[in-house]
């Protein structure tokens, strides 16, 4: 079944966020982040969510009927 674009726009972000939040969890588990300690936990805290919420919609787009 071939992925439909929408499901796919919904999947890279879904990847994007994905790699953004692994990032920030390395970045606060092994030292100071680069960016600060508060910026890189609200980027995590809206990366967690996104990657969840994109991935669920990127399923569901891509369902037949």
């Amino acid at each position: 079944m071939p992925m439909k674009p929408l499901a796919g726009l919904f999947l890279a972000l879904a990847c994007v966020s994905g790699i953004a939040a692994t990032g920030c969890v390395f970045e606060l588990a092994y030292g100071e982040p680069d960016l600060g300690a508060t910026p890189t936990w609200v980027i995590l805290a809206l990366t967690l969510p996104a990657t969840v919420v994109s991935l669920l919609v990127a399923i569901r787009h891509n369902q037949p009927g």
